[in-house]
This record gives structure tokens, sequence and C-alpha cells, in this order.
């Protein structure tokens, strides 16, 4: 399994466009040792060809400039995206496929809460029909106490799948929102079944429970949610009124946050972090906060970064 990070930010990027905080102002004026990063999406392949791309960010033309394995090889019209599948359906992870239109048809892969969403609130589905057919819906099972829901994907022959269901929040256009159900917001277990190694991704995670614990335990590597190290940061930095719970994620610090999540996890795991919002003072490299990830041996994701779990 081949593990490509196209972006390692939340929604708005690092900068955000309109974002004055200290971490915007200080990387745009060279104060803050930091890395600009694209909005959150990676790319998972089985054989370094045919790629799976995991959300769909409105920076995705940048991303598949910036990444080789993206790029037309074998014919005049083509590309390493061979599918898409989607976490949940917010709007940060969804418009890209816009981006896609000339690639129809294109299969997607995403539960029936996210194609519902995606076909009315935020009718992607239908608005794409009119290139080349559109979007080929690709159902996804969530697993529950009576069906691990384990599925494939054609191009990905050597990976199998399982989709979790996290407790996080549907978008703002979701009849779901503030009271999202099962399917509304997936982790992903990916295992190689010729190495027998796994990866657990999850870039919006709001509250675990113990069936989540499980799923993480069970990774050798976790790739999760790290948008904020406080849940009211936002609020403190004076850019929005949110906190993190608000927005379906669970703030890396304090009692219950995702650190000590993670120092539950096997000795042998490698824990990185994903779709860091730009309000976090894990992005300063020189931060008191992110010295105390590395003490703990967790990593940042950034955009670019390449590895098999």
């Amino acid at each position: 399994m081949q593990v490509l990070v196209l972006g390692s930010a939340a929604g708005g990027g690092f900068p955000q466009w309109n974002c004055n905080c200290r971490n915007c102002l200080g990387l745009r004026d060279g104060s803050l040792n930091a890395q600009a990063r694209t909005q959150s999406s990676i790319a998972i392949s089985s054989d370094g060809e045919r790629w799976l791309l995991c959300n769909a960010s409105p920076d995705i033309r940048a991303q598949i400039g910036a990444n080789r394995e993206l790029h037309p090889k074998r014919q005049p019209r083509d590309t390493g995206i061979a599918g898409v599948l989607l976490m949940d359906g917010q709007i940060d992870h969804t418009s890209g496929l816009l981006s896609l239109r000339e690639g129809c048809p294109l299969d997607v892969w995403c539960t029936p809460n996210v194609h519902q969403d995606l076909s009315t609130g935020f009718p992607l589905f239908p608005m794409l029909e009119h290139w080349q057919g559109g979007l080929r819906w690709q159902p996804v099972e969530v697993a529950n106490d009576q069906n691990v829901a384990r599925f494939s994907v054609p191009f990905c022959p050597d990976l199998a799948f399982t989709a979790i269901a996290l407790h996080s929040n549907a978008p703002p256009y979701s009849p779901r929102r503030g009271a999202p159900t099962p399917g509304d917001n997936i982790g992903l277990y990916i295992e190689d079944t010729r190495t027998g190694r796994s990866l657990f991704y999850a870039p919006g995670l709001g509250k675990p429970d113990d069936d989540l614990r499980d799923w993480l335990k069970r990774a050798d590597c976790v790739l999760v949610d790290g948008t904020v190290w406080q849940d009211d940061e936002l609020q403190q930095a004076g850019v929005g009124k949110a906190t993190g719970q608000d927005m379906g994620h669970l703030a890396l610090s304090g009692e219950g946050g995702l650190l000590s999540e993670l120092e539950q996890l096997p000795e042998r795991t490698r824990r990185i972090l994903i779709h860091i919002n730009n309000t976090n003072p894990i992005l300063d490299e020189n931060s008191s906060e992110r010295a105390e990830l590395d003490a703990r041996n967790i990593e940042v994701a950034f955009d670019g970064l390449r590895f098999e779990p």
C-alpha cells in the first residue's frame, strides 16, 4: 500500500486567504517557521499507477500538478486518479469533484448519507451528469455489530477496505446537521492483503468510542484528525465562534483529547496528524505544542508526504 498526502490542512488551507491570525500572518511575512498547506486529501494505491483519491478538495487542481503520480502518462487524455472515495459530504472534501469534470464518468464511493447530501443540499451528482455521464455512485456500507462491511476497489486488488462510522457532524447543508447519523462521517481501515500491514484514516473525528478504539489499536499506522489544539481555539484566535466539537473535531489537548487517545495505542503504531486548521499552534515548528508532539513521537502530515504503513 502506497499513501500520498496531497493536502494536509483543514478547510481554507494554510494560510487561509482571508485570515490574519498569528499563524497565517507569520507564514506570509516569514516570521513563522512553518510550511504552507492545501486542503486535506490523500491518495492510495496498490501498484503506484492507479490511485484512489480519498476526498476531492477545492485545491485538487494544484495538488495534481504537484504530484507526478497523478499526471497523464499513457494517452492524450489521462490521469492517475482511477476513482474517488468520500469520507463525508463536507464542501472542503467534495467540491474538487467539479474540477475533475473533464475526467467523467468517474466512480465515486460514498455512503448513502453522503450521496443524499450531494444529490440535494449540495447537488454535485445531478450537476455533473451533464459531463459524460458524471459521477457513478458506488455505495459504501458502514460496519456495525452485525456486519464488518468490508469492501473492495477494483483497481486496488490487494487492498481491503472497511468503513467505520464516526461520531462527528453532518455538513451545514444536510438535514442531519447537529443530529448526525451513522454514515455522515467515516473512518477507513485499509489492509494490504499481501503484507498484512494496515492504515486507519480519519480526517474528521469528533468523539471516540470503544469500537473506534479497537480499530485504531488494530492499525499499524493511524492518520487522524489534528484540526485544533484546544476546543475553543477559533474563539481564542478571534476568528470564529464555533468550537472544535461544533465542527465535529476532537481537540488534541485537554482531558479526553486526541493526544490522550493516541497514548493508548500500541508502541509500534505510527501516529500522524492531518487536517490541521490554520489556527493550530502545531503548524509553528518552533512552538511548545510541536515540541510536545515530537516528544510523544507524533508526526504532523505535510503536503507531498509519501509513506507505506
